[in-house]
């Protein structure tokens, strides 16, 4: 995975919109006007923030080294996900998915 793949997957669900409401260096992913997802641009490493619920946000940091508290975020609701080649695309994808409908079934 890449930057523009993990912006393209976003872009893809319904009603996503991009952001930059903290300056060019952040991209934020909206549905409702909420985030689900936040994608750094000014980092080395890829990695992104998802909402989690906190059981599975701690299970998930157990888990996978690189999963760790979200970064600048409510650690208990936020993950920061390292993209090195560790965690399968099919599984970040279900953690973006996670993220979204949290973000999304709280407005309907």
């Amino acid at each position: 995975m890449n930057i523009e793949t993990i912006r393209d997957y976003c872009l893809s669900k319904p009603d996503a919109e991009e952001t930059l409401p903290f300056g060019p260096d952040v991209i934020v992913f909206k549905v409702n006007n909420k985030a689900f997802l936040l994608l750094p641009l000014d980092t080395e490493e890829l990695r992104f923030n998802v909402k989690c619920d906190p059981d599975l946000a701690i299970e998930l940091r157990e888990q996978y080294s690189s999963v760790l508290p979200g970064w600048h975020m409510n650690k208990k609701h936020w993950n920061t996900i390292v993209v090195d080649g560790t965690i399968p695309s099919k599984t970040i994808r279900e953690w973006i998915d996670h993220s979204y409908d949290l973000v999304n079934k709280k407005k309907k």
